[in-house]
């Protein structure tokens, strides 16, 4: 089956997080690879300022049944996309996220002062964004893959075994001595686990 990827990256902005991926996986999928303007060193457009437009900018890209891949703070924009589009979308995968939770609790660490040290051009809004979306999972009936590096201290194992528990149609896989940016510097080890979840 031909599927379309959606990749959302995380708040480093940049679309190419996933071209890694994205050429390990069968060239008859059709691929659109998605930046955030404003963050990271991406360009800024006054049409994105904040997790709402962010959200909207994702939802043009869905085309039909897509499957979205998202990373991080895309992540959450996938969350509010599964919960507003569900007939758009045939899958989920979520890697170290909060998906739109509050993750202090479970032993996250706060990225924001690095991020902003990063990039001090970002948009603000990056850092501000703290919407809690947990009560809302049971409605995600979406099979979902939740793929987790053990030795993240920014999305620790902890948060996806909570994603786990709440949405309804999720199966976590944990990445040995994966960092936070897993997905993208390993993604000949998660490459496979993905094209597997799609058979779901």
């Amino acid at each position: 089956m031909a599927h379309h990827v959606l990749f959302l990256p995380g708040a480093g902005g940049a679309a190419s997080f996933w071209h890694p991926l994205g050429a390990l996986l069968p060239a008859s999928w059709r691929k659109t690879y998605l930046s955030w303007p404003g963050l990271g060193h991406e360009p800024h457009e006054p049409a994105l300022q904040g997790i709402d437009d962010a959200v909207a900018h994702a939802a043009r890209a869905l085309e039909g049944p897509s499957v979205v891949v998202a990373q991080s703070m895309g992540g959450a924009v996938a969350v509010r996309l599964a919960l507003a589009h569900p007939d758009r979308i045939s899958h989920l995968v979520l890697t170290a996220t909060s998906g739109g939770m509050d993750v202090a609790s479970l032993g996250a660490s706060d990225w924001r002062g690095d991020y902003r040290a990063e990039y001090p051009k970002a948009a603000d809004w990056i850092l501000n964004e703290r919407t809690d979306l947990s009560a809302e999972f049971h409605r995600i009936s979406l099979p979902t893959l939740l793929l987790w590096g053990d030795a993240d201290p920014i999305s620790p194992v902890g948060v996806g075994r909570q994603l786990e528990r709440l949405l309804p149609r999720a199966r976590l896989r944990v990445l040995a001595g994966g960092d936070h940016m897993f997905a993208r510097d390993r993604a000949g080890e998660i490459a496979p686990w993905i094209a597997e979840h799609l058979l779901t």
